[in-house]
C-alpha cells in the first residue's frame, strides 16, 4: 500500500478512518489540514496517515476528542514524561469504570422490573409504571364508594 502522496480515499483506507471523519478532524484542528495540489485535492503522506491511525486507536479506546488531542500533544512532545501519559490513561480508566458501574446498575434495575412483570395479557406493567414516574406497579383498585347520606327517620 502506498504511504506517500495519497488522496483522501487512499489515506482513509490506509488509516482505517473514514474520509468524512478525516475532514472533520481537520476542521476541528485535531489533525493538520492535508497538503493541497494545484487543483485543490488533499494529499496525505506517511506522517498524516500515522497520526490518523493514532487518533483511530485512541478513539477506539474511548478517549474523547479533547483527551485524544492531549495524547497527540504528548506523543509529539519528546520531552514529555510517561507519568503525564499514565495519569491521562488512568483518569480515563476511572471514567470507564464509573460508566460501567452505571450500566450495571441499569441492568440490575431492568432485571428487577422485568422479574416483577407478569408478561401476560393484563395491562398492568411495573416497567411502564416505573418509567412513568417511578411509582411501583399495583393492580388497579376499584373506585371507593362514598357512604350514602343518612336520611332522617332511617335507622
Amino acid at each position: 500500500m502506498k504511504t506517500d502522496g495519497m488522496n483522501i480515499g487512499e489515506a482513509s483506507e490506509a488509516s482505517g478512518v473514514s474520509s468524512k471523519m478525516i475532514r472533520y478532524y481537520e476542521e476541528i484542528g485535531l489533525v493538520r489540514p492535508a497538503h493541497r495540489t494545484a487543483s485543490n485535492y488533499r494529499v496525505y503522506g506517511e506522517d498524516e496517515v500515522h497520526r490518523l491511525r493514532f487518533v483511530r486507536r485512541a478513539r477506539s479506546l474511548g478517549f474523547s476528542l479533547e483527551e485524544t488531542e492531549q495524547l497527540l500533544t504528548l506523543w509529539a512532545d519528546k520531552a514529555r514524561t510517561s507519568a503525564e501519559v499514565k495519569k491521562l490513561a488512568l483518569d480515563h480508566v476511572a471514567e470507564l469504570e464509573e460508566k460501567i458501574a452505571g450500566l450495571q446498575a441499569m441492568v440490575a434495575t431492568l432485571k428487577q422490573l422485568a422479574d416483577c412483570c407478569h408478561g401476560d395479557e393484563r395491562p398492568n406493567c411495573p416497567i411502564l409504571a416505573d418509567l412513568s414516574g417511578g411509582k411501583t406497579a399495583r393492580e388497579p383498585q376499584p373506585t371507593p364508594r362514598r357512604p350514602l347520606p343518612r336520611v332522617a327517620g332511617r335507622a
